[in-house]
């Protein structure tokens, strides 16, 4: 078991935050949280890049879209979204509450916030490529960006590490992204565990794990429970793929014969380049923007896209319209959609298609998120909220 590395600052943030906790919830107390609607313990997440809306079914609407797929899906590709969400909603069956991108823990005034992910099978392109001091960055992204949507500020991370043979210089690597994701999202890395298991992972290959932690009180807690007819989507720009939906990528790659090294077109960089570029860490961004007040809502599009992630954090009886055409999808999503015949349907299920992080606001505020009033930052209003259920894409 690896050392536990515990950083000034994050201690007298823990310190802190423990002074105002005196005594762990009791079962009661749990209770009453979870009749409120919050999740405890566990998040939704399933590695195979699914999440589901607390076990219910999603309406999608594709204006234009056929119903017929002749194109790769992700279940081609081994992923099957429909089957995690079966799994998720007999897991909410055994423990209920769960079902946000974060799970919550009620702690005296406040909630911890945790959240776990791994970095699925973009690994294996890593790998292809010989580039390992960036996929730490996705590996604490994927955490972070999850259990800030709950208004929460990550404090500490810690990272699972597992390989058959143990590589230093590549370990080194690895941990070099961590550290550099655990700077961008303000939070201490106090340590993990290395694993090494001769026989269980192909020669030169590893896995990973994350584990991250924050605190939110619970006044400034966001559930979405205010969002309402005629709210704005406020979109905030992806890097690209982020960590999501790589056993497509991997397919399509197989299907068209391409290199990773061959140059995407309307770009200055190699599809691999494109494809291994980090995920962005949105802590400091929205922390900003909570800052001032005024944020309902908020999503982070990971597997399942806009059609499955956004609708999580709606209350009963509300759905959302998007508008396809209101933002810039980089060229990484044309070229994985042109070269292996996916149809829009199943890109925007699959990808988060150049945006990465979703925030529900009034339309007073969307129009001071949009024009810079509330910080800096490149801001796309991409749709609103309506009645009914799902996702309407026009």
């Amino acid at each position: 078991m690896a050392a536990v590395r515990v950083s000034s600052s994050s201690l007298s943030r823990l310190l802190q935050l423990s002074s105002s906790f005196k005594s762990l919830p009791t079962p009661e107390k749990r209770a009453c949280d979870l009749k409120l609607g919050f999740p405890v313990l566990r998040n939704a997440g399933i590695r195979s890049e699914i999440h589901a809306r607390k076990g219910k079914s999603v309406r999608v609407i594709a204006e234009g879209q056929s119903s017929s797929s002749t194109g790769l899906t992700y279940k081609d590709a081994g992923v099957d979204i429909d089957a995690g969400t079966e799994l998720v909603r007999r897991i909410a069956a055994m423990a209920p509450g769960i079902g946000g991108f974060g799970g919550l823990y009620p702690f005296g005034d406040s909630y911890l916030v945790a959240g776990t992910d791994g970095v699925g099978s973009k690994l294996k392109l890593a790998f292809e490529m010989g580039i390992h001091d960036t996929i730490g960055i996705d590996l604490v992204a994927m955490s972070v960006n999850d259990i800030i949507t709950s208004g929460a500020k990550p404090m500490f991370f810690l990272d699972y590490f597992a390989t058959s043979h143990l590589d230093v210089d590549v370990a080194e690597q690895v941990i070099k992204g961590i550290v550099e994701g655990c700077r961008q999202s303000d939070c201490a890395l106090l340590g993990g565990e290395t694993a090494e298991m001769p026989g269980f992972y192909a020669e030169g290959e590893y896995d990973l794990s994350g584990f991250a932690v924050g605190s939110v009180k619970k006044e400034d807690l966001i559930d979405g429970s205010t969002i309402a007819v005629g709210d704005v989507l406020i979109g905030l720009p992806s890097s690209g793929v982020h960590s999501n939906g790589f056993s497509l990528v991997r397919k399509v790659i197989d299907k068209c014969g391409a290199s990773l090294n061959d140059k995407l077109p309307a770009s200055d960089i190699s599809v691999g380049e494109a494809l291994l570029t980090p995920t962005t860490i949105y802590v400091k961004q929205v922390l900003e923007l909570l800052s001032k007040g005024g944020i309902k809502g908020i999503a982070h599009i990971t597997g399942g896209g806009f059609t499955d992630n956004i609708p999580r954090i709606f209350p009963q009886g509300l759905g959302v319209t998007v508008n396809t055409g209101s933002w810039e999808v980089p060229p990484i999503f044309k070229w994985l959609q042109e070269k292996g015949g996916v149809e829009d349907v199943e890109m925007r299920r699959t990808f988060n298609m150049g945006i990465g992080m979703v925030l529900i606001v009034a339309k007073d505020v969307a129009e001071s998120i949009v024009s810079g009033e509330r910080g800096s930052g490149k801001y796309y209003v991409l749709g609103h909220i309506t009645k009914g259920e799902g996702v309407t894409y026009q």
